[in-house]
């Protein structure tokens, strides 16, 4: 079936040439493109939201990574969730909503093996790109997997007003953390943490040494960093780290843009006396845990007891706007493109 409704063609946006350093408008385009009817197993989407992560910026690069680039003068891929408005495919049907990786455009077709359908009754669509979907789940694997946390651990979540940090912050409070510090780039953003979000100490990394900031908040030390920024933030971790500590890996926004290698921590010598660990995190590698992840979260979301906010940002033609803010940190929570 299908919309008879539907417009002839769609905006979407397309990389231009690989940014060095800062991404800037030049190196991107948004262009009309065809709508593609949807072929035998297909369906078309009309996206309703679409997601911007930090993550993205590391596929606008040639560099082999865990994940393939995007390819030049081709439309780019993000998470997005929107109405199907035509179907060739058994189990999908025109008005089903699902979630897909056809983002930074309005419509999208693709198999439908790679939708997944989601109900908009139960939880706003916008959520499942944030608090239900990957980040969440990035939250939620990378703190009681790859961290191995355990109630009564102290936590340190840098970039802890973003979407991964203010879930992993408040899962580790529903779940028994004697501790819970988190970092953030604005005074505003700090006193969210702690007055809205639960968190025990929040500082602004800009007020000072990340070090020293951290040692005040935590001055028992830490059981479990999450780090979301790298640099003087994970060297911070290190220095606090208990005996037995864990640190997840999620992202390093600090050196995303850098055109010259990161200094790495100069103290890695003291997880010889900590015994500690570092672990790097792919939310892919923990999909296994989707429904588990859902039905907890999705009951802590309902009940009240874990709280989300969301940077919206309205329409496709700001879509890159929105990704460089999520580069700047201008957003607080999940930033989303609504189309």
């Amino acid at each position: 079936m299908t919309d008879s409704a539907l417009p002839t063609t769609g905006r979407e946006w397309r990389l231009l040439s690989r940014p060095v350093g800062w991404p800037k408008p030049e190196d991107f385009e948004l262009a009309e493109a065809e709508i593609r009817q949807p072929g035998p197993g297909q369906v078309l989407v009309r996206n309703a939201y679409v997601s911007v992560d930090p993550y993205m910026r590391g596929r606008m690069s040639a560099a082999k990574s865990y994940v393939a680039p995007f390819e030049l003068g081709k439309a780019m891929q993000g998470g997005a969730v929107g109405e199907v408005v035509a179907s060739a495919a058994e189990g999908i049907a025109v008005g089903d909503h699902v979630l897909h990786f056809g983002g930074w455009r309005e419509y999208a077709t693709f198999d439908a093996a790679q939708a997944v359908k989601v109900d908009p009754e139960a939880a706003p669509l916008s959520t499942y790109l944030g608090v239900l979907g990957m980040t969440g789940l990035t939250a939620y694997a990378g703190l009681l997997r790859t961290a191995a946390f355990k109630e009564g651990d102290s936590v340190f979540v840098s970039g802890a007003a973003g979407a991964v940090g203010s879930q992993v912050g408040q899962i580790a409070k529903l779940k028994g953390a004697s501790r819970v510090i988190g970092s953030a780039g604005s005074d505003d953003k700090v006193k969210l943490l702690v007055e809205e979000y639960g968190f025990d100490a929040a500082f602004n990394y800009k007020n000072g040494p990340v070090s020293e900031q951290l040692r005040a908040a935590a001055p028992d030390g830490i059981d479990v960093y999450f780090d979301n920024v790298g640099g003087d933030h994970l060297e911070a971790a290190i220095g606090s780290l208990k005996e037995r500590g864990r640190i997840a890996i999620c992202g390093m926004i600090s050196v995303y843009n850098n055109t010259e290698p990161a200094p790495g921590p100069r103290n890695l010598a003291r997880l010889i006396q900590t015994r500690g660990r570092i672990e790097g995190l792919l939310v892919g590698d923990h999909y296994d845990l989707q429904p588990e992840f859902v039905r907890e979260v999705g009951a802590w979301i309902r009940s009240g007891e874990l709280k989300y906010r969301e940077t919206v940002v309205e329409g496709i033609e700001n879509n890159l706007e929105a990704f460089l803010g999520v580069l700047r940190g201008d957003n607080t929570g999940k930033m989303i493109v609504k189309l």
